[in-house]
């Protein structure tokens, strides 16, 4: 029995964040019951790849044929089609708003509020109902109105900001992050109050903002303190903690972290170089953070002379913490993440 079962969602959710969040609850064995807009449905069902008997297609080759991203965004769940702003299409939402433990949306702020299918309503026919919104910036506030998509959140909740190399524009993190991340926060949210419904016999509302979700992330690091300090934010591939960051092998990248004092001393004696313990600008993590460049530099220069097999290996055997930076390519076709389950072949829904 999975943890969700007899659980009953119903997901008015567009795009990546909130579908990506129903998805995680049907995985945890909820019952997902998405609404889509009818003749079109979801707006994603448009955009390729496509995928069908036939193989992959910039575009559909019949009505079989599904968008790729769709797919991998709607596994396990059921899909409706509702006019929501019909009378009848709202009665029936309601109706099936009674038997349902959590409403999921993620249209623009107030919208469902407008169509009559906000909180107050559906918790009128439900006094138990988890009433889940997510958004941009939230519900309310000075931005709540502006209308935003990942890489807007990315730009204004500062991550461009610290993201990207020491000398060069604001960058954004290379996949969706504000969309999948958000989704996650909004499910941990969704399960706790579903607990509280179980003590209480109540539901209640939550507003889940993309733009807060990677606010609290980054200033899980010492910001404020870097801030104040005048110390730089983007560093690249380079960590505001000591040498830890990129070198290059002479046939490809490593990401090695050393912070403790045992990290660097392994390092040491992985790369047979006594003189980073003698030398008092490195013998501790204040001196290491406060000469990184060189460092960096005499690390580089030992790490350059290896190929990246023998850099790995010999860092590996003294457990100095390490990984080859790969392709995406190179990690698809890495059995680890099949065997595991991570990475599964992705499924047509007819």
């Amino acid at each position: 029995m999975q943890p969700l079962e007899g659980i009953r969602v119903l997901s008015v959710t567009v795009y990546l964040a909130g579908p990506f969040c129903a998805m995680n609850l049907a995985r945890l064995g909820a019952e997902v019951i998405r609404v889509e807009i009818p003749g079109r449905g979801d707006p994603v069902r448009g955009n390729g790849p496509f995928a069908g008997a036939n193989g992959w297609h910039d575009e559909p080759q019949n009505s079989n044929d599904l968008s790729t991203r769709f797919l991998k965004r709607a596994q396990g769940v059921k899909s409706v089609t509702l006019d929501l702003k019909h009378p009848q299409g709202k009665e029936m939402f309601l109706e099936l708003a009674r038997s349902c433990d959590v409403v999921l949306e993620n249209l623009a702020p107030g919208s469902m509020r407008r169509l009559g299918l906000g909180y107050d309503e559906v918790s009128q026919v439900n006094s138990g109902i988890v009433y889940a919104s997510i958004s941009g910036y939230g519900q309310t506030g000075p931005y709540a109105e502006k209308p935003a998509h990942d890489p807007q959140i990315q730009g204004m909740s500062g991550l461009m900001d610290i993201n990207g190399d020491a000398d060069g524009p604001p960058t954004r993190v290379g996949f969706y992050i504000g969309d999948l991340v958000t989704p996650l926060f909004a499910c941990y949210s969704i399960l706790a109050a579903l607990r509280e419904k179980d003590r209480t016999g109540q539901g209640q509302y939550l507003d889940v903002s993309m733009m807060d979700t990677l606010v609290s992330l980054m200033f899980m690091e010492n910001l404020e303190e870097n801030i104040e300090y005048g110390q730089p934010l983007r560093t690249g591939n380079i960590s505001r903690n000591g040498p830890t960051g990129l070198y290059h092998a002479s046939d490809g990248d490593v990401s090695l972290t050393v912070t403790s004092d045992e990290q660097w001393a392994r390092l040491a004696r992985a790369l047979d170089a006594p003189q980073f313990l003698e030398d008092p600008r490195f013998e501790s993590y204040v001196t290491r953070t406060a000469n990184v460049e060189e460092a960096r530099q005499q690390i580089q220069a030992i790490i350059g002379e290896f190929t990246l097999e023998e850099a790995l290996n010999r860092l590996e055997s003294h457990d100095v913490p390490c990984a080859q930076v790969r392709t995406a390519e190179q990690v698809m076709n890495d059995q680890h993440f099949w065997d595991r389950g991570s990475l599964v072949p992705l499924r047509h829904a007819g």
